[in-house]
């Protein structure tokens, strides 16, 4: 009966499944261990507390996941507008009157449960949606740079509005856009002035933006390798020291020096603490995602499925990578998170819709398959 319930309850591709629960749960170890001292100093000894945190956000975002790859994702693309339109004056409330962390206004405070809400998260999914739905029904009209106009507009401004107080995000956007757009044959000419859109968004940012000097410095300091921040410094401890196998679950040193060491910077802490074999697997295991989700997109029969698929796996892939490349230094200081690994709010339960439609996708097209 169990058997024939998760058949009935749980579909699409089992892959992702697996992988979204395994990275979970190293999420969920390597979080424990990370705030450990922070949860005993701050709240009277009780050094389970952001352990229970972390462990009701996984539950509610596979929660958030279920719901959604039980939804038909075709009903995702008429409420991809609202959602953009929704999340322009949330950016701008959140850049004026957000809570700032770091210099860095990102968030929104929600009254009553005390949670902070990220518009960009909203945002990007709502983008995403959004292009791969226009993108599907205009697919015979993309040679006419006029048809093009309104996408442009819209990534360009949604990834000027992140870009004031998140420009790694924006970046990744606009990266996964570009990528959206050239697997849907647009012409590399019309490419070409979509990146010319996206430097503009992201010149403007630099210039009106909180994070414009902060971005700049980083870069420098990433080309000159002169002034290494703290946190670089401390994260190449944490990871020179993990060796093969690692030093053992909560057995970090890294942990009590490394700012962000729960959710920008929990790479290092799991290198540490359980080597670089862990840290490879982790690699690959986004590595097969990406897979698994550009195999959706060939097998589609629905180009918006199909798009849909590729785009979201490229958004969540390209900022798993940044956040594990900034890490180990092949990359300078973001402050992107590592998806489904990472402590986070918002963030967490975003995540899981973004899997969730991606496994709607996959439902569908294999609902269409027994069809045949």
């Amino acid at each position: 009966k169990l058997i024939e319930w998760l058949k009935r309850n749980i579909q699409g591709d089992k892959y992702i499944w697996l992988i979204a629960i395994i990275l979970s749960i190293i999420g969920l170890l390597a979080v424990y261990s990370a705030t450990s001292l922070l949860a005993f100093q701050q709240k009277g000894g009780n050094t389970e507390f952001f352990l229970l945190k972390h462990f009701l956000l996984i539950v509610f975002s596979f929660i958030a996941m279920w719901f959604a790859h039980k939804i038909d994702y075709k009903y995702y693309s008429k409420i991809a507008l609202i959602g953009l339109y929704v999340s322009l004056p949330l950016l701008f409330l959140t850049y004026k009157f957000g809570v700032n962390i770091n210099e860095a206004s990102r968030w929104i405070s929600i009254p009553i449960i005390n949670m902070a809400f990220q518009p960009s998260d909203l945002a990007k999914l709502s983008l995403i949606i959004y292009l791969s739905s226009f993108l599907s029904k205009k697919q015979y009209d993309l040679e006419n740079i006029k048809t093009l106009i309104m996408p442009f507009l819209w990534i360009g401004l949604i990834c000027l509005f992140i870009a004031l107080t998140n420009l790694s995000t924006a970046l990744i956007l606009g990266a996964t856009s570009i990528l959206l757009m050239f697997i849907s044959r647009v012409k590399i000419s019309h490419l070409s002035l979509l990146i010319l859109f996206i430097s503009i968004s992201g010149g403007i940012a630099l210039l009106t933006g909180q994070r414009g000097y902060t971005a700049i410095s980083r870069v420098e300091d990433f080309i000159n390798k002169k002034n290494l921040p703290y946190q670089l410094e401390q994260a190449y401890i944490a990871v020179s020291t993990g060796g093969l196998f690692g030093k053992g679950p909560g057995n970090s040193n890294q942990k009590n020096f490394l700012p962000q060491s729960s959710s920008d910077f929990i790479y290092a802490i799991i290198i540490e603490e359980y080597g670089f074999i862990v840290g490879v697997t982790i690699l690959i295991l986004y590595l097969i995602l990406l897979y698994r989700g550009l195999k959706i997109f060939i097998k589609s029969d629905r180009p918006f499925g199909g798009l849909l698929s590729a785009g979201l796996s490229f958004a969540l892939v390209i900022q798993a990578v940044t956040n594990m490349c900034v890490v180990v230094g092949l990359l300078p200081v973001t402050g992107v998170t590592l998806p489904l690994v990472s402590m986070g709010g918002t963030s967490q339960l975003f995540t899981g819709i973004t899997i969730g439609i991606i496994l709607s996708i996959s439902r569908e097209n294999e609902r269409e398959l027994s069809y045949v």
